[in-house]
């Protein structure tokens, strides 16, 4: 991919796409994989960040790696809600059992993969019902961006992050105790 994203590089710009592709992919896959929980849905979604990117911004943009951090969070939720329609279709189509089919999958201790499978798709789950911007803002924070990373890319003040995050944080934890009652 990296092959390819480099032939769109802006001429002129002062920092190379190539440059920019290659310090931000780990951490634009790091953002999408805690919200997908898969490595491979995660590079999908940062790889779309980054075409995303290529078409708007330049790399010496101010805003360039928040720009980004939030187009890969976008990406990810979007692959997320995606899943979720699909798989609604699918119960429709055909009733599978979701529980025996997770303890047949991998190896270990049926129950604690259970466990982990359940708990990972009400995770995913929640973050589909919040509205964007809360799941965004708690994507970028636990993807390990700082409050100025965060607030540079959700252009808000760096003083209302915390208040910002507080409050999703509260709505993530309404609607994660609301799913585990259903």
């Amino acid at each position: 991919m990296v092959a390819v994203l480099t032939t769109i590089s802006t001429p002129g710009s002062a920092v190379s796409f190539e440059t920019f592709f290659l310090s931000h992919y780990p951490r634009a896959v790091a953002i999408a994989q805690r919200i997908l929980g898969d490595r491979a849905g995660a590079e999908d979604a940062a790889q779309e960040a980054f075409a995303r990117f290529s078409r708007r911004r330049t790399p010496d943009a101010p805003d360039a790696s928040g720009w980004l951090y939030l187009a890969a969070a976008h990406a990810a939720l979007n692959e997320l809600r995606s899943r979720r329609r699909r798989a609604q279709r699918e119960r429709t189509v055909v009733r599978l059992d979701a529980r025996g089919r997770a303890a047949l999958e991998g190896d270990g201790d049926p129950a604690e993969m259970l466990a982990r499978s359940d708990v990972r798709a009400l995770v995913g789950a929640t973050l589909a019902r919040l509205p964007q911007r809360d799941a965004s803002l708690l994507a970028l924070r636990h993807g390990g961006l700082s409050y100025r990373d965060i607030a540079e890319s959700l252009h808000v003040p760096e003083a209302h992050v915390g208040t910002l995050l507080a409050r999703a944080q509260r709505a993530f934890r309404k609607e994660f105790e609301h799913g585990l009652s259903d």
